[in-house]
Protein backbone atom coordinates (compact mmCIF):
# COMPACT_ATOMS: atom_id res chain seq x y z
CA UNK A 1 0.00 0.00 0.00
CA UNK A 2 1.28 3.49 -0.82
CA UNK A 3 2.18 6.17 1.70
CA UNK A 4 -0.91 8.14 0.71
CA UNK A 5 -3.16 5.15 1.36
CA UNK A 6 -1.54 4.60 4.75
CA UNK A 7 -2.13 8.26 5.65
CA UNK A 8 -5.76 7.97 4.57
CA UNK A 9 -6.27 4.86 6.71
CA UNK A 10 -4.69 6.58 9.71
CA UNK A 11 -6.94 9.61 9.25
CA UNK A 12 -10.05 7.42 9.05
CA UNK A 13 -9.01 5.71 12.28
CA UNK A 14 -8.61 9.06 14.04
CA UNK A 15 -11.95 10.30 12.73
CA UNK A 16 -13.61 7.17 14.08
CA UNK A 17 -12.01 7.70 17.48
CA UNK A 18 -13.07 11.36 17.51
CA UNK A 19 -16.65 10.39 16.63
CA UNK A 20 -16.70 7.80 19.42
CA UNK A 21 -15.55 10.44 21.90
CA UNK A 22 -18.18 12.93 20.80
CA UNK A 23 -20.97 10.34 21.00
CA UNK A 24 -20.08 9.62 24.61
CA UNK A 25 -21.63 12.98 25.47
CA UNK A 26 -25.35 12.80 26.15
CA UNK A 27 -25.79 16.12 24.36
CA UNK A 28 -24.73 14.65 21.00
CA UNK A 29 -26.76 12.03 19.13
CA UNK A 30 -26.05 10.16 15.90
CA UNK A 31 -27.50 12.90 13.70
CA UNK A 32 -25.40 15.56 15.43
CA UNK A 33 -22.32 13.39 15.11
CA UNK A 34 -22.97 12.91 11.37
CA UNK A 35 -23.17 16.68 10.88
CA UNK A 36 -20.04 17.32 12.95
CA UNK A 37 -18.13 14.61 11.10
CA UNK A 38 -19.12 16.20 7.79
CA UNK A 39 -17.72 19.55 8.93
CA UNK A 40 -14.57 17.84 10.18
CA UNK A 41 -13.96 16.13 6.85
CA UNK A 42 -14.49 19.39 4.98
CA UNK A 43 -11.94 21.12 7.18
CA UNK A 44 -9.43 18.28 6.71
CA UNK A 45 -9.86 18.40 2.94
CA UNK A 46 -9.32 22.18 2.84
CA UNK A 47 -6.23 22.00 5.04
CA UNK A 48 -4.68 19.18 3.03
CA UNK A 49 -5.30 21.11 -0.18
CA UNK A 50 -3.08 23.94 1.09
CA UNK A 51 -0.19 21.63 1.91
CA UNK A 52 -0.73 20.34 5.44
CA UNK A 53 0.02 16.71 6.17
CA UNK A 54 -2.78 14.32 7.12
CA UNK A 55 -1.82 14.44 10.81
CA UNK A 56 -1.61 18.22 10.87
CA UNK A 57 -4.86 18.67 8.96
CA UNK A 58 -6.72 16.38 11.36
CA UNK A 59 -5.50 18.07 14.55
CA UNK A 60 -6.08 21.60 13.23
CA UNK A 61 -9.57 20.65 11.97
CA UNK A 62 -10.56 19.29 15.37
CA UNK A 63 -9.33 22.47 17.01
CA UNK A 64 -11.28 24.61 14.54
CA UNK A 65 -14.53 22.84 15.35
CA UNK A 66 -14.31 24.45 18.77
CA UNK A 67 -15.24 23.04 22.11
CA UNK A 68 -18.23 20.89 21.19
CA UNK A 69 -17.98 19.64 24.77
CA UNK A 70 -15.24 18.83 27.23
CA UNK A 71 -14.52 15.60 25.36
CA UNK A 72 -13.72 17.38 22.11
CA UNK A 73 -11.66 20.00 23.90
CA UNK A 74 -9.55 17.28 25.49
CA UNK A 75 -9.27 15.52 22.14
CA UNK A 76 -7.84 18.68 20.60
CA UNK A 77 -5.15 18.77 23.29
CA UNK A 78 -4.14 15.12 22.99
CA UNK A 79 -2.99 13.10 20.00
CA UNK A 80 -5.76 11.04 18.45
CA UNK A 81 -4.27 7.57 18.89
CA UNK A 82 -4.23 7.91 22.70
CA UNK A 83 -7.86 9.05 22.83
CA UNK A 84 -9.29 5.85 24.25
CA UNK A 85 -7.01 6.00 27.29
CA UNK A 86 -7.40 9.64 28.20
CA UNK A 87 -10.81 11.04 27.28
CA UNK A 88 -13.71 11.18 29.68
CA UNK A 89 -17.23 12.50 29.85
CA UNK A 90 -17.61 15.86 31.52
CA UNK A 91 -17.66 15.45 35.27
CA UNK A 92 -20.92 17.30 35.73
CA UNK A 93 -22.76 15.07 33.27
CA UNK A 94 -21.32 11.87 34.72
CA UNK A 95 -22.19 12.89 38.25
CA UNK A 96 -25.90 12.48 37.67
CA UNK A 97 -27.65 9.44 39.03
CA UNK A 98 -29.21 8.42 35.71
CA UNK A 99 -26.34 6.16 34.50
CA UNK A 100 -26.25 4.40 37.86
CA UNK A 101 -30.01 3.88 37.89
CA UNK A 102 -29.90 2.49 34.34
CA UNK A 103 -27.10 0.13 35.35
CA UNK A 104 -29.02 -1.11 38.41
CA UNK A 105 -32.18 -1.70 36.38
CA UNK A 106 -30.43 -3.80 33.74
CA UNK A 107 -28.36 -5.65 36.35
CA UNK A 108 -31.57 -6.52 38.18
CA UNK A 109 -33.19 -7.75 34.94
CA UNK A 110 -30.21 -10.04 34.25
CA UNK A 111 -30.33 -11.40 37.80
CA UNK A 112 -34.09 -12.06 37.63
CA UNK A 113 -33.78 -13.88 34.31
CA UNK A 114 -30.98 -16.11 35.60
CA UNK A 115 -32.92 -16.97 38.74
CA UNK A 116 -36.05 -17.66 36.69
CA UNK A 117 -34.07 -20.00 34.47
CA UNK A 118 -32.57 -21.74 37.50
CA UNK A 119 -36.00 -22.32 39.04
CA UNK A 120 -37.42 -23.62 35.76
CA UNK A 121 -34.49 -26.01 35.46
CA UNK A 122 -35.53 -27.75 38.67
CA UNK A 123 -38.89 -28.61 37.16
CA UNK A 124 -37.50 -29.51 33.74
CA UNK A 125 -36.88 -33.00 32.40
CA UNK A 126 -33.93 -31.59 30.43
CA UNK A 127 -31.68 -29.76 32.92
CA UNK A 128 -28.97 -29.34 30.29
CA UNK A 129 -30.95 -26.56 28.62
CA UNK A 130 -29.94 -24.10 31.34
CA UNK A 131 -26.23 -24.62 30.63
CA UNK A 132 -26.91 -24.05 26.95
CA UNK A 133 -29.12 -21.00 27.46
CA UNK A 134 -27.58 -19.18 30.41
CA UNK A 135 -25.77 -16.69 28.17
CA UNK A 136 -29.14 -15.83 26.57
CA UNK A 137 -30.36 -14.63 29.97
CA UNK A 138 -27.49 -12.20 30.51
CA UNK A 139 -25.68 -11.00 27.39
CA UNK A 140 -28.75 -9.70 25.48
CA UNK A 141 -29.52 -7.68 28.62
CA UNK A 142 -26.02 -6.16 28.46
CA UNK A 143 -26.60 -5.40 24.78
CA UNK A 144 -29.86 -3.70 25.76
CA UNK A 145 -28.02 -1.66 28.36
CA UNK A 146 -25.63 -0.33 25.72
CA UNK A 147 -28.48 0.28 23.28
CA UNK A 148 -30.12 2.52 25.88
CA UNK A 149 -26.84 4.15 26.94
CA UNK A 150 -25.91 4.86 23.30
CA UNK A 151 -29.48 5.91 22.46
CA UNK A 152 -29.46 3.63 19.46
CA UNK A 153 -32.22 4.26 16.91
CA UNK A 154 -34.74 1.47 16.41
CA UNK A 155 -33.49 0.80 12.90
CA UNK A 156 -30.27 -0.48 14.47
CA UNK A 157 -31.81 -2.13 17.53
CA UNK A 158 -34.28 -4.30 15.60
CA UNK A 159 -31.63 -6.25 13.58
CA UNK A 160 -29.69 -7.03 16.77
CA UNK A 161 -32.85 -8.20 18.50
CA UNK A 162 -33.67 -10.36 15.48
CA UNK A 163 -30.25 -12.02 15.68
CA UNK A 164 -30.81 -12.85 19.36
CA UNK A 165 -34.28 -14.26 18.64
CA UNK A 166 -32.98 -16.44 15.80
CA UNK A 167 -30.17 -17.79 17.96
CA UNK A 168 -32.52 -18.46 20.88
CA UNK A 169 -35.02 -20.31 18.69
CA UNK A 170 -32.39 -22.32 16.86
CA UNK A 171 -30.48 -23.62 19.87
CA UNK A 172 -33.70 -24.45 21.74
CA UNK A 173 -35.52 -26.13 18.85
CA UNK A 174 -32.54 -28.25 17.82
CA UNK A 175 -33.11 -31.88 18.95
CA UNK A 176 -29.79 -32.43 20.70
CA UNK A 177 -29.12 -36.03 21.69
CA UNK A 178 -28.79 -37.00 25.33
CA UNK A 179 -30.78 -34.12 26.76
CA UNK A 180 -34.01 -35.68 27.99
CA UNK A 181 -32.73 -39.20 28.53
CA UNK A 182 -30.19 -38.21 31.16
CA UNK A 183 -27.34 -39.50 29.04
CA UNK A 184 -24.15 -37.58 28.50
CA UNK A 185 -24.60 -34.33 26.65
CA UNK A 186 -24.10 -34.43 22.90
CA UNK A 187 -20.85 -33.02 21.56
CA UNK A 188 -22.81 -30.55 19.44
CA UNK A 189 -24.68 -29.37 22.56
CA UNK A 190 -21.41 -28.67 24.34
CA UNK A 191 -20.08 -26.82 21.30
CA UNK A 192 -23.18 -24.61 21.28
CA UNK A 193 -22.85 -23.97 25.03
CA UNK A 194 -19.24 -22.86 24.53
CA UNK A 195 -19.64 -20.84 21.34
CA UNK A 196 -23.05 -19.22 21.85
CA UNK A 197 -21.75 -16.81 24.54
CA UNK A 198 -18.99 -15.70 22.16
CA UNK A 199 -21.50 -15.03 19.40
CA UNK A 200 -23.73 -13.11 21.81
CA UNK A 201 -20.73 -11.12 23.01
CA UNK A 202 -20.30 -9.93 19.43
CA UNK A 203 -23.95 -8.83 19.51
CA UNK A 204 -23.02 -6.87 22.65
CA UNK A 205 -20.18 -5.38 20.61
CA UNK A 206 -22.58 -4.21 17.93
CA UNK A 207 -24.62 -2.45 20.61
CA UNK A 208 -21.49 -1.04 22.24
CA UNK A 209 -20.46 0.73 19.03
CA UNK A 210 -23.99 2.04 18.56
CA UNK A 211 -24.58 -0.20 15.56
CA UNK A 212 -21.66 1.31 13.62
CA UNK A 213 -20.08 -2.08 12.99
CA UNK A 214 -18.46 -0.99 9.73
CA UNK A 215 -16.04 1.34 11.50
CA UNK A 216 -12.63 -0.18 12.19
CA UNK A 217 -11.96 2.33 14.95
CA UNK A 218 -15.25 1.54 16.69
CA UNK A 219 -14.56 -2.19 16.51
CA UNK A 220 -11.17 -1.58 18.11
CA UNK A 221 -12.91 0.38 20.86
CA UNK A 222 -15.00 -2.69 21.58
CA UNK A 223 -11.94 -4.92 21.67
CA UNK A 224 -10.37 -2.60 24.24
CA UNK A 225 -13.59 -2.56 26.22
CA UNK A 226 -13.69 -6.38 26.22
CA UNK A 227 -10.26 -6.61 27.82
CA UNK A 228 -11.08 -4.03 30.46
CA UNK A 229 -14.45 -5.67 31.14
CA UNK A 230 -12.83 -9.08 31.70
CA UNK A 231 -10.40 -7.57 34.21
CA UNK A 232 -13.12 -5.71 36.09
CA UNK A 233 -15.39 -8.74 36.16
CA UNK A 234 -12.55 -10.86 37.54
CA UNK A 235 -11.88 -8.28 40.25
CA UNK A 236 -15.56 -8.17 41.17
CA UNK A 237 -15.64 -11.97 41.26
CA UNK A 238 -12.61 -12.11 43.56
CA UNK A 239 -14.13 -9.52 45.88
CA UNK A 240 -17.44 -11.37 45.85
CA UNK A 241 -15.73 -14.66 46.67
CA UNK A 242 -14.05 -13.09 49.71
CA UNK A 243 -17.36 -11.57 50.82
CA UNK A 244 -19.25 -14.85 50.41
CA UNK A 245 -16.53 -16.81 52.21
CA UNK A 246 -16.54 -14.49 55.21
CA UNK A 247 -20.35 -14.37 55.26
CA UNK A 248 -20.59 -18.17 55.34
CA UNK A 249 -17.92 -18.40 58.03
CA UNK A 250 -19.95 -16.01 60.22
CA UNK A 251 -23.46 -17.31 59.54
CA UNK A 252 -23.04 -21.09 59.17
CA UNK A 253 -22.66 -21.79 62.92
CA UNK A 254 -26.04 -20.17 63.67
CA UNK A 255 -27.75 -20.79 60.29
CA UNK A 256 -26.86 -24.23 58.84
CA UNK A 257 -28.94 -23.51 55.74
CA UNK A 258 -26.95 -20.40 54.83
CA UNK A 259 -24.59 -22.13 52.36
CA UNK A 260 -27.47 -23.51 50.28
CA UNK A 261 -29.19 -20.11 50.21
CA UNK A 262 -25.98 -18.35 49.20
CA UNK A 263 -25.12 -20.78 46.40
CA UNK A 264 -28.67 -20.88 45.03
CA UNK A 265 -29.65 -17.23 45.33
CA UNK A 266 -26.77 -14.90 46.11
CA UNK A 267 -24.09 -16.36 43.85
CA UNK A 268 -26.12 -16.62 40.59
CA UNK A 269 -27.72 -13.23 41.22
CA UNK A 270 -24.37 -11.54 41.81
CA UNK A 271 -22.70 -13.23 38.87
CA UNK A 272 -25.44 -12.11 36.48
CA UNK A 273 -25.70 -8.56 37.78
CA UNK A 274 -21.93 -8.10 37.78
CA UNK A 275 -21.93 -8.48 33.98
CA UNK A 276 -23.68 -5.12 33.68
CA UNK A 277 -21.92 -3.54 36.68
CA UNK A 278 -18.48 -4.33 35.24
CA UNK A 279 -19.48 -2.75 31.92
CA UNK A 280 -20.58 0.42 33.69
CA UNK A 281 -17.31 0.57 35.67
CA UNK A 282 -15.27 0.34 32.48
CA UNK A 283 -17.24 3.21 30.99
CA UNK A 284 -16.99 5.30 34.17
CA UNK A 285 -13.23 5.03 34.56
CA UNK A 286 -12.23 6.54 31.23
CA UNK A 287 -11.00 9.62 33.05
CA UNK A 288 -8.09 7.57 34.38
CA UNK A 289 -4.92 7.95 32.29
CA UNK A 290 -4.00 4.29 31.87
CA UNK A 291 -6.33 1.35 31.42
CA UNK A 292 -5.39 -2.00 32.90
CA UNK A 293 -5.39 -4.28 29.85
CA UNK A 294 -2.56 -2.46 27.99
CA UNK A 295 -0.47 -2.32 31.17
CA UNK A 296 -0.83 -6.05 31.72
CA UNK A 297 -0.09 -6.60 28.04
CA UNK A 298 3.23 -4.75 28.35
CA UNK A 299 4.14 -6.94 31.33
CA UNK A 300 3.14 -10.31 29.92
CA UNK A 301 4.12 -9.98 26.26
CA UNK A 302 7.86 -10.59 26.94
CA UNK A 303 7.02 -13.50 29.27
CA UNK A 304 4.70 -15.16 26.79
CA UNK A 305 7.20 -14.60 23.98
CA UNK A 306 9.87 -16.50 25.96
CA UNK A 307 7.46 -19.27 26.94
CA UNK A 308 6.21 -19.73 23.37
CA UNK A 309 9.73 -19.97 21.96
CA UNK A 310 10.64 -22.62 24.54
CA UNK A 311 7.40 -24.55 23.97
CA UNK A 312 7.64 -24.52 20.18
CA UNK A 313 11.26 -25.71 20.22
CA UNK A 314 10.51 -28.39 22.83
CA UNK A 315 7.55 -29.83 20.92
CA UNK A 316 9.39 -29.67 17.60
CA UNK A 317 12.29 -31.63 19.10
CA UNK A 318 10.02 -34.10 20.90
CA UNK A 319 8.29 -34.98 17.68
CA UNK A 320 5.14 -33.81 15.94
CA UNK A 321 2.03 -35.47 17.28
CA UNK A 322 3.55 -36.86 20.49
CA UNK A 323 1.10 -36.40 23.34
CA UNK A 324 -1.26 -34.19 21.32
CA UNK A 325 -4.58 -35.46 22.66
CA UNK A 326 -7.82 -33.52 22.60
CA UNK A 327 -7.28 -31.85 25.98
CA UNK A 328 -3.78 -30.68 25.10
CA UNK A 329 -4.96 -29.32 21.75
CA UNK A 330 -7.60 -27.32 23.64
CA UNK A 331 -4.88 -25.91 25.89
CA UNK A 332 -2.82 -24.86 22.88
CA UNK A 333 -5.85 -23.25 21.24
CA UNK A 334 -6.42 -21.26 24.43
CA UNK A 335 -2.77 -20.25 24.44
CA UNK A 336 -2.97 -19.06 20.84
CA UNK A 337 -6.05 -16.98 21.67
CA UNK A 338 -4.20 -15.41 24.61
CA UNK A 339 -1.29 -14.53 22.32
CA UNK A 340 -3.72 -12.99 19.84
CA UNK A 341 -5.22 -10.97 22.68
CA UNK A 342 -1.79 -9.73 23.75
CA UNK A 343 -1.06 -8.64 20.20
CA UNK A 344 -4.37 -6.84 19.81
CA UNK A 345 -4.10 -4.96 23.09
CA UNK A 346 -0.45 -4.21 22.42
CA UNK A 347 -1.18 -2.50 19.11
CA UNK A 348 -4.25 -0.76 20.54
CA UNK A 349 -2.08 0.89 23.21
CA UNK A 350 0.74 1.73 20.80
CA UNK A 351 1.66 5.42 20.94
CA UNK A 352 2.86 6.55 17.53
CA UNK A 353 4.58 9.48 19.22
CA UNK A 354 7.04 7.19 21.00
CA UNK A 355 9.50 4.59 19.84
CA UNK A 356 8.07 1.09 20.48
CA UNK A 357 10.51 -0.95 18.44
CA UNK A 358 11.41 -3.29 21.33
CA UNK A 359 7.77 -4.19 22.03
CA UNK A 360 7.12 -4.64 18.31
CA UNK A 361 10.04 -7.05 18.14
CA UNK A 362 8.78 -8.98 21.17
CA UNK A 363 5.31 -9.19 19.65
CA UNK A 364 6.79 -10.48 16.41
CA UNK A 365 8.75 -13.16 18.31
CA UNK A 366 5.60 -14.22 20.16
CA UNK A 367 3.56 -14.36 16.96
CA UNK A 368 6.16 -16.36 15.03
CA UNK A 369 6.46 -18.87 17.90
CA UNK A 370 2.66 -19.08 18.07
CA UNK A 371 2.53 -19.81 14.33
CA UNK A 372 5.02 -22.66 14.83
CA UNK A 373 2.86 -24.12 17.61
CA UNK A 374 -0.29 -23.71 15.51
CA UNK A 375 1.31 -25.64 12.67
CA UNK A 376 2.21 -28.46 15.08
CA UNK A 377 -1.37 -28.55 16.34
CA UNK A 378 -2.77 -28.55 12.80
CA UNK A 379 -0.53 -31.43 11.75
CA UNK A 380 -1.64 -33.40 14.80
CA UNK A 381 -5.29 -32.65 14.04
CA UNK A 382 -4.98 -33.78 10.45
CA UNK A 383 -3.34 -37.02 11.61
CA UNK A 384 -6.17 -37.67 14.09
CA UNK A 385 -8.80 -36.84 11.48
CA UNK A 386 -7.14 -39.22 9.05
CA UNK A 387 -7.20 -42.00 11.66
CA UNK A 388 -10.58 -41.45 13.29
CA UNK A 389 -12.52 -39.18 10.92
CA UNK A 390 -14.28 -35.89 11.48
CA UNK A 391 -16.29 -35.20 14.63
CA UNK A 392 -18.03 -31.99 15.72
CA UNK A 393 -15.17 -31.16 18.11
CA UNK A 394 -12.45 -31.80 15.54
CA UNK A 395 -14.26 -29.78 12.90
CA UNK A 396 -14.70 -26.80 15.24
CA UNK A 397 -11.09 -27.00 16.41
CA UNK A 398 -9.75 -27.36 12.87
CA UNK A 399 -11.64 -24.30 11.68
CA UNK A 400 -10.49 -22.24 14.66
CA UNK A 401 -6.85 -23.17 14.15
CA UNK A 402 -6.97 -22.37 10.45
CA UNK A 403 -8.44 -18.96 11.25
CA UNK A 404 -5.80 -18.36 13.91
CA UNK A 405 -3.06 -19.37 11.47
CA UNK A 406 -4.33 -16.87 8.91
CA UNK A 407 -4.64 -14.11 11.50
CA UNK A 408 -1.23 -14.71 13.05
CA UNK A 409 0.40 -15.01 9.62
CA UNK A 410 -0.98 -11.64 8.54
CA UNK A 411 -0.01 -10.16 11.90
CA UNK A 412 3.58 -11.36 11.53
CA UNK A 413 3.81 -9.99 7.98
CA UNK A 414 2.46 -6.56 8.92
CA UNK A 415 4.57 -6.35 12.08
CA UNK A 416 7.67 -7.08 10.01
CA UNK A 417 6.72 -4.32 7.56
CA UNK A 418 6.18 -1.89 10.44
CA UNK A 419 9.61 -2.69 11.84
CA UNK A 420 11.07 -2.16 8.36
CA UNK A 421 9.32 1.21 8.09
CA UNK A 422 7.18 0.08 5.17
CA UNK A 423 3.77 0.19 6.88
CA UNK A 424 1.93 2.21 9.49
CA UNK A 425 0.69 0.65 12.77
CA UNK A 426 -2.85 1.52 11.68
CA UNK A 427 -2.56 -1.23 9.04
CA UNK A 428 -2.11 -3.83 11.78
CA UNK A 429 -5.03 -2.44 13.75
CA UNK A 430 -7.25 -2.55 10.66
CA UNK A 431 -6.15 -6.13 10.01
CA UNK A 432 -7.20 -7.25 13.49
CA UNK A 433 -10.54 -5.45 13.52
CA UNK A 434 -11.26 -6.65 10.00
CA UNK A 435 -10.83 -10.23 11.21
CA UNK A 436 -13.69 -9.95 13.71
CA UNK A 437 -16.41 -10.68 11.09
CA UNK A 438 -14.41 -13.74 10.00
CA UNK A 439 -14.36 -15.11 13.53
CA UNK A 440 -18.03 -14.23 13.93
CA UNK A 441 -18.94 -16.12 10.75
CA UNK A 442 -17.12 -19.27 11.89
CA UNK A 443 -18.69 -19.16 15.36
CA UNK A 444 -22.11 -18.84 13.72
CA UNK A 445 -21.31 -21.93 11.63
CA UNK A 446 -20.36 -23.87 14.78
CA UNK A 447 -23.57 -22.85 16.57
CA UNK A 448 -26.07 -23.10 13.72
CA UNK A 449 -24.61 -25.40 11.06
CA UNK A 450 -22.49 -28.07 12.75
CA UNK A 451 -25.29 -29.50 14.96
CA UNK A 452 -27.59 -30.48 12.06
CA UNK A 453 -24.64 -31.58 9.90
CA UNK A 454 -23.60 -34.07 12.58
CA UNK A 455 -27.14 -35.09 13.41
CA UNK A 456 -27.15 -33.26 16.78
CA UNK A 457 -25.04 -36.13 18.13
Amino acid sequence: MSVGADATAATETRIGQWRTAVLRSRAVDEADADELEGHLREQIGELESVGLSADEAFLVAVKRLGEVDAVTAEFAREHGDRLWKQLALPKAADATSRPVVTMLVFAAVAAVLVQTGRLLTGASTDPQWFIRDVSLFVLPVLAGYFAVARRMPWRRVVPLAAVVVVLALAVNLYPFAGGSSGAAAAATLLLVAIHLPVLLWLVVGAAYVGGDVASSARRMDFIRFSGEWAIYYALIALGGAVLIGLTLAVLTPIAPGAPQFVFEWVLPTGAAGAVVVAARLVEAKKSIIENLAPVLTAIFTPLFAAMLVVASVAYAVAGIGRGFDRDLISVFDLLLLVVLGLVVYGISARDSGRATRLMDVLRLVAVVAAIALDLLVLVSMLVRIGEFGLTPNRTAALGLNLLLLGNLGGTAWLTGRILAGRAQPSRLESWQTGYLPVFAAWIAVVVLVLPPVFGFA
